[in-house]
């Protein structure tokens, strides 16, 4: 039986009290990239009781994904945006999710990304990553902008830490290891990465700041 909206937000409150909640459950967080980083922060903030998700990506499910992705196998071809509002449903009912199966680029993403109090670069890619950070920080400086480097390989998950860059703008990941370095993303260190983001945003949210 699924719990009605009230319980379901009283359950929250009892857990981080009500100030707390109000902030997390009246925000707006946008997820660029849906993929082992940002399946894995949209479930954590879902979970936390978040308001509302915009879910960007232009991929379907592969089944390449499912090591490190939160996808079923069952959902193999089916455009992630959809697949990932579906689970994200069955865990937290009462999210509000927005889709846009689109590659954000320079020219989409400030429409894309306007409503957002909060933005989470989530990409696996080296040039989309640059791309979107450096557009946020020159044209959108009043965003806080939660971002990813260095998540690949088997090395220590001591090394994945959170990094307070400026202001607004904070970092994720060991700042080293990639892709084309480490040569394979792994679930566990994929997933600390996106624990360290989505906690990033929480304690954004309840202004518990990095110093």
């Amino acid at each position: 039986m699924i719990p009605t909206k009230e319980e379901w937000y009283t359950a929250l409150v009892e857990r981080y009290g009500e100030k707390i909640q109000k902030n997390i459950s009246s925000a707006t967080v946008a997820i660029c990239g849906l993929g082992g980083l940002g399946s894995n922060i949209a479930f954590a903030l879902a979970r936390a009781g978040i308001g509302k998700l915009i879910l960007i990506d232009f991929d379907s499910v592969d089944i390449t994904n499912l090591h490190r992705q939160q996808y079923k196998a069952n959902q193999i071809g089916i455009e992630k945006t959809e697949a990932l509002k579906d689970n994200l449903l069955e865990i937290a009912p009462y999210v509000i999710t927005e889709t846009h199966t689109v590659c954000i680029t320079e020219d989409n993403a400030e429409a894309l990304l306007e409503k957002a109090d909060i933005i989470c670069e989530a990409f696996d890619d080296a040039e989309s990553k640059a791309m979107l950070v450096n557009l946020v920080l020159e044209r959108m400086p009043e965003k806080y902008l939660v971002a990813a480097s260095g998540m690949a390989g088997f090395g220590s998950a001591n090394t994945i830490q959170t990094r307070r860059i400026s202001k607004r703008f904070y970092i994720c990941g060991d700042g080293t290891s990639d892709v084309q370095s480490e040569g394979s993303l792994v679930a566990t260190r994929v997933m600390l990465c996106a624990a360290h983001q989505a906690h990033a945003v929480l304690r954004i949210l309840t202004e518990q700041f990095e110093t």
